[in-house]
C-alpha cells in the first residue's frame, strides 16, 4: 500500500519543532532541512541570533525532529529549545515558543509535551486561538499518563495518542469528544543494534510521526488552512487502512 500523501515531501512547508533542539551533526538528522532556530528561557524570554543555543543536549528533541524529518524530508524543522537540563518546561516558555512560532510563519508547530496543570487552561486556550487565527496548526500530545495535556486537549489544536500496533509509516483516526484525534506509532526512529525497548519511545515521537504527516497534507492542499490539513489527513486515513 502506498505511503500518506504519495508523491509529497512536505516541501516548503515550516515545522516549528518545540523540543530540546536538535543536533545537526546527528544521522538522523538532515541539516539542511533545519532553520533559524530560537532559545526559550523559562520566563519566556527569547535569545535569537548568535545567542541562540538550540543544539541538543538531551537527544530528545534530535529523535523527535528525526522522526518528522523521515515522514516529511522536505519540510523545513525550526528548533525551538525550551528544554535545557532536564526535559521538563515552564508554561510560559512553551506560550512564548508558540507566539515564536506564530511570527516566524510557521505552518505546524510539533508540541511533543504539555501541561497537566489545569490553571495554564486559559493561558494556553489563548495561544491557541491566535495560531489558529493565523493559520497555524499545533499539533500536541492529548494526554500523558491518563492526564489530559494542555494545549493538547483543546478545540483547534491537533491532538495526538498512542497506537503501538500502528506501522511507523502509517496513523489511524478516532472521534474524541467531537473531536479528530491521531494515533500514530509511539517508536523513534530505530537505531541499529539497539532494541527498541531501550530506545527513546512514547507520545512524543507519535506526535512527531503526525506532525510530519501534516506537512504531507499542507503540501498537497497548497492552502496554509488547519481546517483544510486535518479533513485532508482524516480523508487520507481511510485509505490507509
Amino acid at each position: 500500500m502506498m505511503p500518506p500523501f504519495p508523491g509529497c515531501t512536505g516541501h516548503g512547508v515550516r515545522i516549528a519543532v518545540v523540543d530540546s533542539g536538535a543536533h545537526p551533526g546527528h544521522p538522523h538528522i538532515a541539516a539542511e532541512g533545519l532553520g533559524r532556530g530560537v532559545l526559550v528561557l523559562p520566563d519566556g524570554a527569547l535569545m535569537t541570533g548568535d545567542a541562540a543555543d538550540v543544539i541538543d543536549r538531551l537527544g530528545h528533541g534530535t529523535a523527535v525532529t528525526a522522526a518528522i524529518q523521515e515522514n516529511a524530508p522536505g519540510a523545513i524543522c525550526l528548533p525551538v529549545r525550551v528544554f535545557r537540563d532536564a526535559l521538563r518546561a515552564s508554561s510560559a516558555a512553551l506560550i512564548a515558543a508558540i507566539r515564536w512560532a506564530i511570527e516566524e510563519q510557521a505552518d505546524i508547530v510539533n508540541l511533543s509535551l504539555g501541561s497537566m496543570n489545569e490553571a495554564h487552561r486559559a493561558a494556553f486556550a489563548q495561544v491557541t486561538d491566535e495560531a489558529r487565527e493565523a493559520g497555524v496548526l499545533l499539533v500536541a500530545a492529548r494526554e500523558a499518563n491518563g492526564l489530559a495535556c494542555y494545549p493538547g486537549v483543546l478545540p483547534g489544536v491537533l491532538g495526538v495518542g498512542v497506537d503501538w500496533d500502528v506501522p511507523r509509516d502509517r496513523y489511524r483516526t478516532a472521534m474524541v469528544d467531537e473531536a479528530a484525534l491521531l494515533y500514530a506509532s509511539g517508536y523513534p526512529r530505530p537505531i541499529p543494534g539497539v532494541p527498541a525497548q531501550r530506545n527513546l519511545y512514547g507520545v512524543s515521537f507519535a506526535v512527531a510521526q503526525v506532525s510530519g504527516f501534516a506537512a504531507l497534507a499542507r503540501e498537497a492542499g497548497g492552502k496554509r488552512d488547519t481546517n483544510a490539513i486535518l479533513n485532508a489527513l482524516v480523508a487520507e486515513a481511510s485509505r490507509l487502512f
